[in-house]
């Protein structure tokens, strides 16, 4: 065989192995180039239920990735819980209270006991004022002389009997000089003198009850400056917690908001016993003023009848 032959079978081999290469290629390449329109239109159709599918799967392993954060947030809760006072009562918030939430309600305990301290006793005292007091006008107003009331009176206490004393005191000083001058002298005196023993009864009587408007007046503030420390502290413990479980913040607003509570239970008391007295002891006062009034009328009715024979006196008597 020549050259010439061989290389022409080369050139055939070569185009023939070049043909089926081609042939063998272009399947895979013209297959998706050539699938019918008709699926490539559906295909949107398909994409759908098949992306949805595909986050279905992404979406389930999320929820198993939140569930143990969930668990783990609400199995910190118990924790929580459990090391928050159970006792809720008035004794147990007391008693987890901060020591200046204390300190208020203690004090606005023993404001809370002074006032029915003061309560009791002036209730008494004034009482027993005023009795003394109508018993004494009764005696002045029921004399014809001075003389006369100050022995119905006798040595009995009372400011009704001190009235009665004054006035014979002042009218035993002025008997020198009641033959050279008028009486009016005589009755400025007596006036006088009555007037500043009526002013100091009822100073004595009006004794204690300043501190009553103090604490009604003050208390609901005292109460109001625990209430906002009690917040203050609850803030930080919420801050300390790092949660704003209401299970946190409840103890803490509840034994703030019990020294308010305190606060107005000293207050109220005070302020309605303050108002009671105030009006018992004008009444007290307004007794005094009729017994001064009447011991006045006997000094002038004594200065008149100086100058009576004493017979026209005694009938008078």
């Amino acid at each position: 065989m020549s050259w010439n032959g061989l290389f022409a079978a080369l050139a055939a081999s070569l185009i023939l192995s070049t043909g089926i290469a081609k042939t063998q290629e272009q399947p895979p390449v013209q297959a998706p180039a050539q699938q019918p329109a008709t699926p490539a239109a559906h295909a949107p159709a398909e994409q759908t239920p098949r992306a949805t599918a595909a986050q279905a799967p992404a979406a389930a392993p999320a929820d198993p990735a939140i569930q143990p954060a969930a668990s783990g947030a609400a199995g910190q809760e118990p924790s929580i819980s459990l090391a928050l006072p159970h006792d809720l009562s008035p004794w147990g918030m007391f008693m987890n209270a901060d020591i200046v939430v204390k300190a208020v309600m203690v004090g606005l305990a023993f404001a809370s006991l002074v006032t029915w301290t003061i309560w009791l006793a002036k209730s008494l005292e004034v009482l027993g004022g005023k009795l003394k007091a109508r018993r004494a006008a009764d005696a002045i107003g029921n004399a014809a002389t001075l003389m006369q009331a100050g022995r119905e009176l006798g040595h009995s206490g009372g400011p009704g009997a001190l009235l009665v004393r004054a006035a014979e005191e002042e009218r035993a000083l002025s008997a020198g000089a009641l033959d050279h001058a008028s009486g009016d002298g005589l009755k400025e005196r007596v006036a006088s003198r009555l007037s500043r023993i009526e002013a100091a009864a009822a100073r004595r009587m009006s004794r204690g009850t300043g501190l009553l408007a103090t604490i009604g007046s003050t208390a609901p503030f005292v109460g109001l400056f625990g209430t906002v420390c009690g917040i203050m502290n609850a803030f930080i413990g919420i801050s300390q917690a790092q949660t704003t479980n209401l299970a946190v913040v409840a103890p803490g607003i509840a034994e703030a908001l019990l020294a308010t509570a305190m606060g107005l239970v000293a207050a109220i008391p005070a302020v309605v016993i303050y108002n009671v007295f105030a009006r018992s002891i004008a009444g007290y006062r307004q007794i005094l003023a009729d017994a001064s009034a009447g011991v006045e009328r006997l000094v002038s009715r004594d200065l008149d009848f100086r100058t009576v024979p004493p017979a026209t006196a005694m009938a008078a008597e």
